[in-house]
C-alpha cells in the first residue's frame, strides 16, 4: 500500500472517530462571547465589565507599589531589619504582611473618596465608565501629588518635553506616578538613614570598648546585636518606626 492510500484511510478514521463522538456526545456544554447588555451609550456590557474587572486584579500588585503608600512603608521596615543586624528576623512575609495593613491604614481615606465619589454611582448606573474613570483617579493624583516634591515633578516634565504647567492639574498622570516614586524612594532613604544612626552608634561604643578591652579577636556583633535589640525593645522601636511612617503621609 503506497503512502497516498494510507493518507486517505487516515482521514477516513479520523472522520469516523469526530462523527462518532458528535453522535455520543450531544448535548455537550458550549462557551459563548456576547457582547450585548448595554442599554445606554455610556453603559459598557456584562462582558466587558468582567474582562475589565479581571485586568484590574492582575495589575493590582503593580498599582498598590506605584500609586499607594506601599513602597515606603516597606523599605523603611526593611532599613530597620538591616539596622538590627537580625538577617531574616522578621521574615519577609511579617514585613510585607505590615507594610499590606499599614497601607491599607493610611489610604483608607483616599479609598473610601474613590468609593463614594466613582465606584457606588457607577454602580447605581447614575454615571457612565468614563465619567467613573475621571472621579477615580482624582482623589489618587491628589495624593501622590501630595507626597511629591517639585523637583521630582520638574524632572519628569522636562524629560517628557512637557510644557510648562500652570497648575498641578495640567501635569499628566504619566509623569506624576514615576515622579511619586521617586520622591517614595527618596523620602524612605531617608527615614532609613535616620534610623541606621542610633545602632551605627551603638556598634561603634561595641567595637570601641572591645579593642580598649584587647579582645580583637571577638567579632563586635556578637555584643552589639543583643545591645541593639534590648534597646529597640526598650524603647518600643516598632511603635516608634510605625508612627513615623504613618505621619508622615499626613
Amino acid at each position: 500500500m503506497n503512502l497516498s492510500c494510507r493518507l486517505a484511510l487516515c482521514c477516513v478514521a479520523l472522520g469516523a472517530f469526530g462523527a462518532h463522538a458528535s453522535a455520543a456526545a450531544p448535548n455537550t456544554p458550549a462557551v459563548s462571547i456576547s457582547f450585548d447588555g448595554a442599554t445606554k451609550p455610556g453603559q459598557l456590557p456584562v462582558t466587558l465589565e468582567i474582562v475589565g474587572l479581571l485586568t484590574l486584579l492582575s495589575l493590582a500588585p503593580a498599582l498598590v507599589v506605584m500609586v499607594t503608600s506601599f513602597t515606603r512603608i516597606l523599605i523603611v521596615l526593611s532599613f530597620t531589619r538591616s539596622a538590627l543586624g537580625t538577617q531574616q528576623i522578621p521574615p519577609n512575609m511579617v514585613l510585607v504582611g505590615l507594610a499590606l495593613f499599614l497601607t491599607v491604614f493610611t489610604m483608607a481615606p483616599v479609598w473610601r473618596t474613590v468609593d463614594e465619589e466613582a465606584l457606588q454611582p457607577y454602580l447605581k448606573g447614575a454615571i457612565a465608565y468614563n465619567v467613573a474613570g475621571e472621579r477615580a483617579i482624582k482623589p489618587l493624583r491628589a495624593f501622590m501629588l501630595r507626597q511629591t516634591g517639585e523637583s521630582e515633578l520638574g524632572l519628569f516634565v522636562k524629560l517628557g518635553n512637557l510644557p510648562r504647567p500652570k497648575t498641578s492639574d495640567d501635569i499628566p498622570t504619566y509623569a506624576v506616578v514615576p515622579a511619586f516614586m521617586i520622591g517614595e524612594l527618596k523620602r524612605a532613604f531617608t527615614m532609613g538613614f535616620m534610623i541606621f544612626i542610633p545602632f551605627v552608634v551603638i556598634d561603634m561604643v561595641v567595637a570601641t570598648t572591645l579593642m580598649s578591652m584587647g579582645m580583637m579577636m571577638m567579632p563586635p556583633v556578637v555584643i552589639s546585636m543583643p545591645c541593639k535589640i534590648l534597646l529597640f525593645v526598650l524603647v518600643n522601636g516598632w511603635e516608634l518606626v510605625t508612627e513615623s511612617v504613618v505621619m508622615s503621609f499626613r
